[in-house]
């Protein structure tokens, strides 16, 4: 935080595999996969902790982590004139030869860049859930409250419930009662019985909470070293857990319709899903917040270009692109080319993909540098796409980076 304010050290998770995700993260972190045409998923935490002057900020990486690690590098560069950074951090093995056993795990291994810090907070944020979000005025709530850590939770249907780490707030709404991992029945709220709260993978701890919290989580042989499997629960049952409840929060130029966003885009589907929420006339996620920018790395290119009767609609067209053919209801990353005569319909194309001449695409997801030769579809016949590609419980077709198509 700006000097005068608490000081608070920024790490984010970001060292998961991401398996649900495949192919595109056949290749690359899940943080790394590029989201919304020229963003990644990690562009999004970050730029939510920048702005709220969260300056000094680890990223912990692990897995296939160099696409990641190159991003942030070139991307987040802060000003070292006033000791401010974005800085990767792959597993280190300080405490033996071994990965990360979980999150907790990541964190406890990861000590020493709280102890050089020596901040009063630390915000640990997850890196591959798309929302805008001021944790400031969490922050505010977590030292007014005096808890040990604050968990940030958004409401979700009871149904959905375990997918996510559940939240049950006391009488007072705020202090949690019970969390737990994933469960398959769990209660709802009283005002909302079809209701639950979820965890969104956002914490702030006091440090010295943070601190004694992981040395006894490491000594606990039972323990899965996960933060929702393994520090919440235990925080919650000593009475130092309280819930902070996303739906108050507010940043600057969000409109009615885009307010609480926020989206868990860990599988195809909701990846797609959370794509097609950019591109309505009113955006249920609005890319255009001047006021609370998503920052990230621009190349330097020409504008997209619109030639031969070329045509798109409902669309987000990046720069680079050059399109000859129709687009609708996509999402086109820089240097996308669709030629004469081709068809781009419910689409995710990555960066450097190449539709030829009279292919079809509906209902894809393209990885970088795929090429469609002329001709050819996909999306068109379900059982053949089925054999060939990668294809979601939802039916989205996936293929990974620089697949052939046939």
């Amino acid at each position: 935080m700006r000097r005068g304010g608490p000081s608070v050290l920024g790490i984010v998770l970001a060292g998961g595999e991401g398996k649900r995700l495949m192919p595109l993260t056949a290749d690359r972190a899940k943080p790394a996969v590029t989201f919304g045409g020229t963003y990644r998923l990690v562009d999004f935490v970050l730029s939510n902790l920048v702005n709220a002057d969260v300056l000094r900020i680890c990223v912990l990486t692990q897995y296939k982590s160099h696409s990641l690690d190159r991003h942030i590098t070139t991307t987040w560069r802060m000003s070292s004139l006033l000791g401010n950074y974005v800085t990767p951090v792959p597993a280190q093995q300080r405490l033996g030869p071994r990965w990360y056993l979980g999150s907790a795990d990541a964190l406890l291994q990861s000590l020493n860049l709280v102890n050089d810090e020596q901040p009063e907070y630390v915000a640990v944020f997850g890196a591959d859930h798309v929302y805008r979000m001021d944790p400031r005025q969490m922050l505010q709530q977590h030292i007014e409250g005096g808890a040990g850590v604050t968990v940030a939770g958004i409401r979700v249907p009871r149904a959905e419930s375990s997918a996510f780490g559940v939240i049950k707030p006391g009488s007072d709404g705020q202090t949690i009662e019970t969390f737990l991992e994933k469960p398959a029945d769990p209660p709802g709220l009283p005002d909302a019985p079809d209701t639950v709260f979820a965890s969104m993978g956002n914490y702030i701890f006091s440090t010295k909470t943070l601190i004694e919290s992981l040395h006894r989580d490491a000594e606990d042989d039972d323990s899965v070293h996960d933060m929702g499997g393994s520090i919440l629960p235990q925080l919650t049952a000593r009475g130092e857990a309280q819930l902070y409840d996303f739906g108050t929060n507010h940043v600057p130029g969000e409109t009615r319709s885009d307010r609480g966003y926020w989206r868990d885009v860990g599988t195809l589907d909701a990846y797609y899903d959370a794509h097609m929420d950019l591109i309505a006339e009113r955006p249920a996620f609005n890319l255009f917040n001047r006021n609370w920018p998503i920052y990230t790395h621009s190349n330097q290119l020409s504008p997209a270009r619109f030639n031969a009767g070329g045509m798109a609609s409902e669309s987000i067209i990046s720069a680079g692109c050059l399109i000859r053919g129709q687009v609708t209801r996509s999402v086109l990353s820089p240097g996308v080319r669709v030629d004469p005569g081709a068809v781009v319909q419910g689409s995710i194309l990555h960066d450097n993909v190449i539709v030829g001449r009279g292919a079809v695409v509906r209902g894809a997801v393209l990885d970088k540098n795929v090429e469609v030769p002329p001709g050819a579809t996909i999306g068109v016949n379900p059982e053949r796409d089925g054999e060939l590609y990668t294809v979601s419980k939802g039916g989205v077709i996936a293929l990974g980076k620089g697949q052939l198509v046939t």
